[in-house]
């Protein structure tokens, strides 16, 4: 795909100021006709998303016609694409017709150190265009309607029938753990902590960064079988921290077969309420009295994502029956699996951490 000029125009020519839509707030009538058509904003971001705009566009304005021949695509259509994602900040058009970057569209750049075009691609796989009408089916039943759409499960579904959407799933993820993985690390005291585990910690960027952080501590790496063989390099045979890390192949909701001065719980206590209580009863069953569990999760009544994450929340009704939680939700599941709740601090935007002690 060819990338248009990314160095900055000079200065002595001037960028026409972008019209990035208009300012005024709708009015009800017409904030609800644009709420129901929210599928076309999705759509326009994964489409955006799939062509690598945002990737083609430098620093410099660029025509429609010179994105359609980065890539490929019809100049007509490409220029009402970027025109309906610039009505909500994606992208900006100048008073000549050109379109610039602004904050939001520079996160599709696969590139860019924030970037969101994994998650832009998850949120908006073509399952969720078949998941989403039944959601009225899911409140009446309280359940998952995903089986019925496929018969079988979610995750048997996407490492079965839909290779590409887990192959996105994945990058999603990963790239959602290795920004947060910073914060985590920034926000944890590990004073006195000589081993840490990671339940459930997918490829185990949280652990490589806590490692790395701390060249003293030990850490245990915990996830189903081909999550972990897909481990952080840093954490497999011959990575910097091979060997001060362990990878340990298991369901957490079946045991915890390891043993830590405190174990971290992040983004996986969203599934149904059984499967929540018998990971922590099992964290709680392999620690010893006076370990730390923290607990790491989004939160719907958390104000500035709340957005984001009730729509999530809904998108795991649909997939899996599950839920995000409420932070009372959390603190009650915690008190019922026995752990004693300290501090509740926030890791970055998106995140709280719920930290616990195992009871003597």
């Amino acid at each position: 795909m060819t990338t248009l000029d990314s160095t900055p125009a000079p200065a002595s020519v001037p960028v026409p100021a972008p019209n990035a839509g208009p300012p005024h707030t709708p009015p009800p009538a017409m904030r609800l006709r644009e709420l129901a058509f929210g599928a076309a904003v999705a759509a326009a971001v994964r489409a955006a998303a799939r062509l690598k705009v945002a990737d083609a566009l430098g620093e410099s304005p660029a025509t429609p016609a010179e994105l359609a021949a980065a890539v490929h695509a019809e100049p007509a259509p490409l220029r009402r694409l970027l025109r309906a994602l610039s009505c909500y900040g994606i992208f900006a058009e100048t008073e000549d017709g050109s379109f610039v970057h602004t904050e939001m569209s520079r996160l599709l750049r696969e590139d860019d150190p924030h970037s969101l075009r994994y998650i832009a691609l998850w949120c908006t796989e073509p399952w969720t265009w078949q998941a989403w009408p039944r959601l009225d089916d899911a409140v009446s039943t309280g359940g998952s309607i995903f089986h019925d759409l496929f018969g079988k499960g979610f995750f048997d579904y996407l490492h079965e029938d839909a290779h590409e959407s887990a192959h996105v799933f994945n990058r999603a993820m990963t790239t959602s753990s290795m920004q947060s993985a910073l914060d985590v690390a920034d926000l944890l005291d590990l004073t006195g902590v000589r081993v840490v585990a990671d339940i459930g910690g997918g490829q185990g960027h949280v652990l490589a960064g806590l490692l790395e952080k701390h060249p003293t501590v030990r850490g245990h790496l915990l996830d189903l079988p081909g999550v972990a063989a897909k481990a952080d390099p840093r954490l497999r045979d011959g990575g910097p921290l091979a060997d001060r890390a362990t990878i340990v192949p298991g369901d957490c909701r079946e045991a915890v077969p390891v043993e830590a001065d405190l174990y971290i719980i992040k983004n996986i206590l969203e599934w149904d309420d059984e499967s929540t209580r018998r990971t922590l009863r099992n964290v709680v069953t392999a620690a010893r009295p006076g370990a730390r569990v923290v607990v790491i999760e989004n939160l719907v009544d958390d104000t500035p994502s709340m957005r984001f994450t009730t729509a999530m929340d809904l998108m795991l009704l649909l997939n899996v029956g599950g839920a995000k939680h409420t932070e009372e939700s959390l603190r009650t599941r915690l008190a019922d699996a026995g752990l004693v709740l300290g501090e509740v601090r926030p890791v970055n935007a998106y995140l709280h951490a719920f930290e616990c002690t195992v009871p003597g």
